[in-house]
């Protein structure tokens, strides 16, 4: 009987010690499943957090783009009503064979003249571009603004013919955009344009406002890797 029950015990305790390592197996696979849905729970969280920025930058962008549309059609609808400039002022600024813009001709209208010379200038084909600049300058100043005179200032720099336009534009930005990203540029150009016209005492005294004023712009970093040359050559 004693050993009847000594067997019952012993088998009951091996069912339970089964069971044991049973229920601790269901436990700790539960866990691992549990870790991964939070896992998968903080995942799908960021991500959705990460697509509602996403969406308010479309949002913004979408904005920007309908205001740069509207901003496209005034100016389109505004030089259509300007139509050509006839007989306000010279037909032409450039005398000769070399007329490119021949605007006596031609009769461009702003928007026309402005995105030849821009056309022009992407295409690097200074002359033309800078005639162009020009001619809106003269006939349409008011609507000039501080890129497009930079950009005229280069075009008149680089043809090589018309460092007068070049001082001109230049000094437009100097003289009227103290805040302006090209004010700077606009300084530089205009030293490199004494400079080819022989003044090198203006340039030399641009080079030493730069190394005093400006030491942390871009425009130093260029300026001060040739330093020492500059001044031994054209300081006095």
């Amino acid at each position: 009987m004693v050993s009847k029950l000594l067997k019952l015990a012993m088998i009951f305790s091996t069912f339970g010690m089964l069971g044991l390592f049973t229920s601790c197996d269901l436990v700790n696979r539960v866990e691992v499943k549990a870790a991964r849905i939070n896992k998968y729970e903080k995942v799908a969280m960021q991500l959705a957090y990460k697509n509602r920025q996403l969406n308010v930058k479309i949002s913004k962008l979408e904005h920007q783009l309908q205001a740069l549309k509207s901003k496209n059609n005034f100016l389109n609808i505004k030089m259509n009503k300007d139509g050509p400039t006839i007989g306000r002022l010279p037909a032409s600024i450039v005398s000769g064979k070399n007329d490119l813009v021949q605007q006596g001709i031609y009769k461009w209208s702003p928007g026309q003249l402005l995105a030849t010379a821009e056309q022009e200038f992407q295409k690097r084909n200074f002359e033309k571009s800078s005639q162009f600049f020009q001619t809106f300058i003269t006939e349409h100043k008011s609507q000039a603004n501080d890129q497009l005179y930079f950009q005229a200032g280069i075009a008149a720099f680089e043809s090589g013919e018309h460092h007068d336009w070049a001082l001109q534009s230049l000094h437009e930005i100097v003289a009227h955009y103290p805040q302006s990203k090209y004010y700077r540029g606009a300084k530089l150009w205009m030293a490199l344009t004494h400079l080819k016209l022989g003044d090198e005492g203006k340039f030399y005294a641009t080079v030493e406002e730069f190394r005093k004023k400006y030491k942390n712009t871009p425009e130093w970093k260029i300026l001060s890797t040739h330093y020492a040359s500059i001044r031994k050559k054209y300081s006095r």
